[in-house]
Formats: C-alpha cells, sequence, structure tokens
C-alpha cells in the first residue's frame, strides 16, 4: 500500500489519496491543540503525501475548517481534495460562553449546531464552509449524520447536493455516516459518488460487509473508511482503550491483543494492519484518520507504507480472527 496513490470517486474525476487527514482533531477533538500544532500536523501529511483532507463545521464549532484553509492556503489548489459536511448550521450565541466539551471539543461554545437538512440549509452550510476554508470552491460534500433526518436527507438534502454538482460548484457528493445501513440505502436509491463509512469497516468490525460494500462496488459508488482503529483500541489495545468512543468491552479488548499477537510474529505493527486493511476491498477509495499533530501524521503515512506479509492475513483467518470471506489487501496489491 502506498500513501501516495490515487484513485477517483466513484465514476467520476475527484481525485483522493488512499491515506486522508480527518481534521476533527485540529478542531480540539477531545482537548486543545494549539495553531501551531495544528499547522504542523497538516504540513507533516503534506510532506509524506497525503492529498486528500477531511473536515465538517461540526468539528470544533468551525475551528477545524479555519485551521485546515489556513494550512492548505499555502499549497497549489489544484494538488489537494478537501471534504466538508452538510446538514448542522452554526448559530452565533450571545456570551458568557461555556465549554463545548459536552460535544466533544474543547472550545468555547461561541455557537450553536443547528440541524437543517433543507435545500437552502445545504446551501448556506457550504458557503459558510467556503468562508472559514477561504478557499473558492470544495471538492467533496457529504450530509453529516442524517441518522435521525432521513426523510429530510433523501427528499430535500440529498437533491439539492446533485444541482449543486450538476453546477459544478461541487465536484462529489455522499453521505457521511457510523452506521451501514442508511449508507446503503443512498447507494441503492440515490446517485452519490462516495460515502464515508465510519467504524463498521475495521479488523474488529466488518458490518459494512454485508451488504453496503457488494452494493457500491457493484454500483460503482467508491467507499471512504474512517475510525479503522475504532477509536483506540486497535492502535493500542490496553486496559482501558476504547471502542467507538468508549470503554471497550473486555471482549473485544481479547480479540484486539490476539490480533495484536499475529501481527508482531509477522513483524508488523498492527496500527499497519488496521490502516490497510480496508483496501483489501475494491470499493474502498481511502482511509480516513484522524490526526492532531505532526508526529500522529508521521506515524499514519509510516503505517500505510509498512509491508504487510500475505501470511499475516491468512494467519488471521486460521486463528478465527477474520472471517474465511473477508477481502484482504495483497502484497501484490489490493485483493
Amino acid at each position: 500500500m502506498s500513501t501516495v496513490h490515487q484513485r477517483t470517486l466513484g465514476r467520476g474525476t475527484v481525485p483522493v489519496t488512499r491515506l486522508a487527514f480527518g481534521a476533527a482533531g485540529i478542531g480540539n477533538l477531545f482537548s486543545e491543540v494549539g495553531d501551531d500544532q495544528a499547522q504542523a500536523a497538516v504540513r507533516a501529511a503534506w510532506d509524506a503525501g497525503v492529498r486528500y483532507f477531511d473536515t465538517a463545521p461540526h468539528y470544533g464549532l468551525g475551528l477545524s475548517e479555519r485551521r485546515l484553509g489556513e494550512a492548505l492556503r499555502q499549497y497549489p489548489r489544484t494538488q489537494y481534495t478537501v471534504s466538508t459536511k452538510v446538514g448542522r448550521l452554526l448559530r452565533p450565541v450571545a456570551p458568557p460562553y461555556g465549554s463545548d466539551l459536552e460535544n466533544g471539543f474543547a472550545v468555547p461554545a461561541d455557537h450553536r449546531r443547528v440541524w437543517d437538512f433543507s435545500a437552502a440549509g445545504v446551501r448556506a452550510s457550504l458557503e459558510q464552509s467556503l468562508t472559514r476554508l477561504g478557499l473558492d470552491r470544495i471538492d467533496v460534500v457529504y450530509l453529516h449524520d442524517p441518522d435521525d433526518h432521513g426523510q429530510a436527507a433523501f427528499d430535500t438534502a440529498y437533491p439539492e447536493l446533485e444541482r449543486l454538482r450538476a453546477e459544478g460548484v461541487v465536484g462529489a457528493i455522499g453521505a457521511g455516516m457510523n452506521q451501514a445501513a442508511m449508507l446503503t440505502r443512498f447507494v441503492r436509491d440515490t446517485d452519490v459518488d462516495v460515502v464515508l463509512l465510519a467504524g463498521r469497516y475495521t479488523l474488529l468490525d466488518q458490518g459494512g460487509l454485508a451488504e453496503l460494500l457488494p452494493e457500491a462496488q457493484r454500483r460503482e459508488v467508491s467507499v471512504v473508511v474512517g475510525g479503522a482503529f475504532n477509536s483506540g483500541l486497535l492502535a493500542d489495545p490496553a486496559p482501558g482503550a476504547t471502542f467507538d468512543y468508549t470503554a471497550a468491552p473486555q471482549e473485544l479488548l481479547e480479540r484486539a491483543l490476539r490480533i495484536k499477537a499475529v501481527c508482531e510474529r509477522h513483524g508488523v505493527p498492527l496500527r499497519a494492519a488496521a490502516l490497510q486493511f480496508p483496501l483489501g476491498h475494491r470499493a474502498v477509495a481511502g482511509v480516513l484518520v484522524g490526526t492532531r499533530s505532526a508526529h500522529e501524521a508521521v506515524d499514519a503515512a509510516a503505517m500505510m507504507d509498512h509491508p504487510v506479509p500475505d501470511a499475516l492475513w491468512a494467519t488471521l483467518k486460521s486463528e478465527g480472527l477474520l472471517g474465511a470471506d473477508v477481502p484482504v489487501p495483497s502484497a501484490e496489491g489490493t485483493a
């Protein structure tokens, strides 16, 4: 696997690198990140060959978009792909400000999030994101977490994305969620280019393989996989590690430790196997990694480029840690 290898999304022309920079971290996800650290993280990812960067208004109440746009301004606009999301509008609130940590971000709560999957809301959100990013265009726009807003997402927000794509305002459209079922519906019932699936196609959870990934491959829709570490358990399985942002159940911790042991027998860091695993499915165009420092950016690129022998995947299957029919990468290329 190579960090710099690129594929285009769906049947369109928008390119993404296999490794993508997830910018929630530089929006102060869970803890503060300084401006200099955020800029250094983006520079390190760029130097490692990453050319796809994902953000959202939700991340730090716009802080992620502002920092990402500032960091990317030094690079030629034609050389990178940016995605953001719609569905939550940011509305200013009057001081005094509390903390937004109850929503996961260490920033002042100087705005509130308002769910809005209307056509006007989609356009307003995109315009605000362009302003925060300081860019002339956004390449990919996802409907963000429409779990509880399905009717509005399909009836009004998605058609507006189609119009924006037809007008050339955006290059590719899709939806991003932590579940596979509704994303499968998007793939079947709409003309999306890409879906962003978080946490449901990993070494520990292949829920996306039941329907979403085969359907996406059949319809030539790309899948970008997020949450390859399941929020930490597959990065460093140890007591206290998290799975989907909560304490990992003992059964999952033990399974992750068994997977880690197999990786160590083959001389491969668990992080490398976890990052590369999703790319074994032909529908997967890239893997999105949340990054908050230059060290994390460099490490992610190194793990994506680390050799993983075919024997490692065979051992995981023989020990019952992966299903026999689960597609896996090949040392000769994607399986």
